[in-house]
């Protein structure tokens, strides 16, 4: 278990391992800001104007609100242009990493697996992150791989003591073979060579996927499949009074580094299970206790110096991901504060158009390249290898740990399956361990949010860390997408809570961010940070226009006037700048429609929900959880996704404020056209009827899932009529308001126009 890294590479071009460059849009990214700039002050300047030469208390007040809607527009368009400043592309020359070090000169690698719940995470899946990780191209012995069970399952627990054994002939035969799909279920469904070997593994392969699922079914382990004592020793942990929620310390050592051996004799990497220390007295702060959980027990048994962190769910695609690290890691020309190396999260089984926008192309590639060029990406949550000291405070300042154990330079000489190291672990790993101490605000994972990652690579940033992006041309992870709708949303919902929570906090990155890493990175934080208040002007532009619509109220310029060009250009650039940067990172005309699509969406529904539970949180009238996304798979919802359909099937108000918007739409832009055909000017009413329109077309799911479905996944009837009566009070209210504001204005008039007429400047501004 090597203490620190090792730094021996060169920079001769033989021995080149990464390069960076500039993206060649950057130029053009830059003269554009400098011309969309003005133009968006133009149209704060002429909402401004409006709104004081009002003649309407209604045109005031839709003034008003469209006035606010295009500020949040502009503070949003300010904080994503960070990403388009000085975006860089990098390269890895992992071949090289070979040539400079020897296999007793490579760091070692710790490995946190995190899973949750063996039902909506199946423990099999997570058996093939886990082994298609053990069976990297990197000294075995040198590999540690923790699993963290936060559902404290037995069965999360059988699954591995089965893929333990399935590991001793699955590493071997990757390596012989060469293979670059290292995760089983990947690497059998796909075209594999058919040999005899081959087909062996397999059915061994299989033969313990149906024990694990045939376990899982049962919701216990029998009898039958516990083969020793030590076995046996291991579930008697869970007694009687063993809970998810409270339970003690189980760690259990499947494989052991330093005599466990594969089939060919080699040995094998450590594979330890574990499960924090739970009662329902003591916070729990979801996935990030447990890593910090992780990090104090990894440290007390390996505590290697990298630690690479991975959800359950994203499997390795390419075993030489560790070496294109090094290339980093191991280059004395990179700066000792280099936290960590993020690569992109990317995903299989992602149907042909994308409905959900589960790629989160923007987020997870196109952002990156902007952030790398400054101080470099945020933590995304996985995929995501640290240097394990920059847990422990700033660069240039060692926060020692309450124990010398735990410290980042410890280096740790007894077996792991000693007593004294058992002991130590189980005592890190103790709910009640953090207490008194600096986990979770100076140390380790930082609590406060429900988006832990983006929270804890803030802070490392605002330390003084640095952090590179690393996305190769085979991609190194493959993560599951859900696929079902309000799976998608819910996670999304989840988020904004959690952005929120850093938003409004006095480490928020508008405020705290800026002063501490610049304004390039502070904004681009912030861009995420506020990502929630986009439902603001979502919801804005998806309800007034089309209200006022259909009471008759125009709010927007007629086509003959300058004004409209502005709006038309301001509309048309920045979707026409966020098609090319979709279509330039690799993606299609389909995707980007669905990715625009589903941004609206959100708009209506997690984000707006996640902002009333965060603000209704924040007076104390509800609190916000943590929510496991569900990688089960349905069949029949599978089969649906696949073809492109989406999945509403369950009644949820994020479905109902979806669907009132979309009726309103419809009804608004309906009546448009019978004003039209009726002969009235067409020019007053072009950008509400375009604005409906295009909203229109966007719904045609929804109105697909109300009308012409009869799969289980079809929008049910509940949701429909609620939201048809939500639609109905919506449009009630509004011509209430509108012919109320209208009249109250008029009598106001009326009762003070001689007072308005013995004032020169007010009759000036009464005539317009």
């Amino acid at each position: 278990m090597k203490g620190s890294l090792v730094r021996g590479a060169t920079t001769d071009d033989a021995r080149l391992l990464h390069t960076v460059k500039p993206l060649r849009r950057t130029i053009f990214n830059r003269v554009f800001a400098a011309i969309y700039a003005p133009a968006i002050l133009t149209l704060i300047y002429y909402h401004a104007k409006t709104l004081i030469f009002s003649a309407t208390l209604v045109s005031f007040s839709a003034t008003l609100a469209l006035l606010f809607s295009d500020l949040v527009l502009a503070f949003m368009w300010v904080t994503t242009l960070t990403f388009r400043i000085c975006p860089v592309y990098r390269k890895q020359f992992p071949e090289n990493v070979e040539k400079i070090l020897k296999r007793s000169d490579f760091p070692a690698l710790d490995v946190f697996v995190c899973t949750a719940d063996p039902y909506k995470e199946p423990p099999i899946g997570v058996v093939n992150t886990a082994l298609a990780v053990m069976a990297y191209d990197y000294p075995a012995e040198k590999i540690s791989v923790y699993i963290s069970d936060d559902g404290g399952s037995a069965l999360t627990l059988f699954a591995f003591m089965e893929a333990a054994k399935f590991a001793t002939h699955w590493l071997p035969f990757c390596k012989k073979n060469n293979i670059l799909e290292r995760s089983p279920e990947s690497y059998f469904g796909s075209n594999h060579p058919c040999t005899s070997e081959s087909e062996k593994i397999k059915m061994m392969y299989e033969s313990m996927k149906v024990k694990v699922e045939h376990v899982l079914e049962r919701g216990t382990v029998g009898d039958q499949y516990i083969t020793s004592d030590q076995e046996r020793e291991a579930f008697n942990q869970w007694s009687s009074n063993f809970t998810r929620q409270d339970h003690p310390a189980v760690i259990q050592v499947l494989l052991d580094a330093s005599k466990d051996k594969d089939v060919d004799g080699y040995l094998m990497p450590n594979l330890i299970y574990m499960s924090r220390e739970k009662n329902k007295s003591s916070p729990h702060h979801f996935k990030a206790g447990a890593l910090n959980a992780l990090i104090r027990v990894s440290g007390s048994m390996t505590n290697a110096p990298i630690v690479l962190a991975l959800d359950c769910d994203f499997r390795s695609n390419d075993p030489r991901t560790p070496l294109r690290v090094l290339c980093y890691l191991c280059d004395p020309a990179t700066p000792p504060n280099l936290a960590f190396v993020q690569f992109p999260q990317l995903f299989q089984g992602i149907n042909t158009s994308d409905i959900y926008n589960a790629e989160y192309k923007r987020l997870f590639q196109i952002n990156m390249l902007g952030f790398d060029g400054v101080s470099g990406p945020n933590y995304v949550g996985t995929g995501c290898f640290f240097r394990r000291r920059s847990f422990f405070g700033c660069p240039t300042s060692l926060i020692s740990p309450e124990i010398p154990e735990l410290a980042p330079d410890y280096v740790v000489d007894k077996p792991i399956q000693s007593q004294s190291v058992l002991s130590l672990a189980h005592r890190v790993a103790g709910c009640n361990y953090e207490n008194q101490t600096n986990w979770g605000s100076k140390i380790g994972l930082r609590y406060g949010s429900l988006v832990e990652d983006y929270y804890t690579g803030f802070r490392l940033h605002c330390e003084g860390w640095k952090s590179v992006f690393c996305n190769p041309e085979r991609p190194a992870f493959f993560g599951d997408v859900p696929t079902s709708l309000i799976d998608a949303l819910n996670q999304q919902k989840r988020w904004a809570v959690g952005l929120l929570e850093v938003a409004f906090s006095k480490y928020s990155p508008a405020t705290y961010g800026v002063r501490r890493m610049g304004p390039l990175m502070g904004l681009g934080y912030a861009q995420a940070a506020f990502w929630p208040i986009w439902s603001i002007p979502i919801t804005t532009y998806a309800f007034l226009p089309q209200l006022a619509l259909l009471n008759k109220v125009y709010i927007f310029p007629k086509v003959s006037e300058p004004w409209f060009f502005l709006y038309a250009f301001l509309f048309l650039g920045a979707y026409g700048q966020d098609y090319l940067d979709f279509i330039l990172a690799g993606g299609s005309v389909q995707r980007w429609w669905s990715d625009q699509r589903f941004w609206i969406a959100r708009g209506l529904t997690s984000y707006f929900f996640g902002s009333m539970e965060f603000f209704l949180g924040c007076l104390g009238i509800s609190a916000s959880g943590f929510t496991v996304t569900s990688k089960a798979v349905d069949a029949e919802q599978s089969k649906r996704y696949d073809q492109g359909i989406f999945e509403f099937g369950v009644h949820s108000p994020m479905f109902v404020s979806l669907t009132s918007a979309a009726i309103i739409n419809l009804i608004a832009f309906s009546q448009g056209l019978v004003e039209v055909f009726r002969g009235n000017n067409l020019e007053g009413l072009f950008v509400q009827m375009f604005i409906s329109g295009f909203a229109v077309v966007n719904s045609l799911p929804v109105y697909e899932a109300i009308a012409l479905r009869n799969d289980s996944g079809k929008m049910p009837i509940k949701t429909t009529i609620t939201a048809t009566l939500l639609a109905g009070a919506v449009y009630a209210a509004s011509s209430f308001i509108f012919i109320s504001v209208t009249w109250v204005h008029a009598v106001t008039i009326l009762l003070y126009l001689p007072i308005y007429r013995s004032i020169p400047s007010l009759d000036v501004l009464l005539m317009q």
